[in-house]
């Protein structure tokens, strides 16, 4: 089968890509380089799989045949939907609406990488599918998660009204190698303030929970779902909660450093808590994490002491 991955020189994309070329696919890899990075896919040596420089909220062309179309296209980071607002929302609004242009026309199916961000600031915890979320439209996440709600509302649409076949993975906060060290994430940030023997930075007073999601498990989420029958929204993430000052104390703890933890204010409308109930995944796709959040920490620090990775 022929695969388009936008985004696929990004942090989930190209392990993505790793994955489809490992199962057989061909893969045509789609991404302008705003956020992603050609070393992600530099190591890459198959005659499957094709690099193309686009920007998606422009029209893509392909004479070939296309079997499955993966958007995974857009910032996703806070410190890079707020210094890329417009092309954020571009690229949730025209990205995704080229996108299944696209698949429509190669009869192709298609699954929209949207996010937890969806649920804004739930008001319920964990966070089921059925939830519709507390989101601020005006605030300077909504540029991330409006353009991710309009994205499920478009790819519903043509779902409901072309008979296209459709799948929407809401993907919670996930980590491993190829992140980006400056991505302002607490992933990254807290692995490289431990390293180099600072002090983490801590936003609020750590009390908001989050749940770590190692990247092998996610990318076999999609996969998975992409090659299932269903067409609502599946939520995938490890449903594994802690609060950001426990995960502070487990960094430091792997690493061995003497950092100290620091605070600072909390941002706008950032999230109090965020887990998934994956119920939905484990009965319709078979799937849970198998990663231990130790385990896949300790792959993503050996990352990150590389000196070269890491690097925007």
């Amino acid at each position: 089968m022929k695969a388009i991955i936008t985004g696929g020189a990004g942090f989930l994309g190209s392990h993505l890509c790793d994955l489809l070329l490992l199962k057989g696919h061909e893969v045509i890899c789609v991404d302008n380089l705003i956020t992603g990075s050609a070393q992600n896919i530099e190591h890459i040596e198959s005659d499957r799989f094709t690099y193309l420089e686009h920007d998606v909220t422009k029209p893509l062309y392909f004479g070939d045949r296309i079997d499955y179309v993966f958007h995974l296209a857009s910032p996703a980071s806070p410190i890079d939907y707020f210094a890329l607002p417009i092309q954020t929302l571009k690229v949730g609004a025209l990205g995704t609406y080229n996108m299944l242009g696209l698949a429509k026309e190669h009869a192709a199916r298609f699954l929209l990488a949207s996010t937890s961000e969806v649920y804004g600031d739930p008001l319920v915890n964990p966070q089921p599918e059925t939830y519709w979320g507390n989101v601020n439209p005006i605030g300077p996440r909504g540029v991330y998660d409006e353009a991710k709600r309009y994205g499920e509302a478009i790819t519903m649409a043509y779902h409901r009204y072309h008979g296209m076949d459709t799948r929407i993975a809401r993907i919670f906060n996930t980590y491993g190698p190829r992140m980006r060290a400056g991505d302002g994430r607490v992933v990254p940030n807290f692995i490289n303030q431990a390293l180099r023997g600072e002090d983490l930075t801590v936003y609020g007073d750590g009390s908001q929970t989050r749940s770590f999601c190692y990247v092998s498990d996610l990318v076999d989420g999609l996969f998975r779902l992409m090659m299932s029958d269903f067409s609502d929204p599946v939520n995938i993430g490890n449903p594994g909660e802690m609060t950001v000052l426990e995960f502070a104390e487990v960094v430091v703890g792997i690493i061995g450093s003497d950092s100290r933890v620091v605070f600072e204010d909390l941002p706008v409308d950032d999230p109090k808590v965020r887990r998934p109930d994956i119920s939905r995944a484990k009965d319709v796709l078979g799937w849970e994490p198998v990663v231990g959040l130790e385990e896949g920490l300790k792959e993503t620090i050996r990352y990150f002491e590389k000196p070269i990775r890491g690097s925007y």
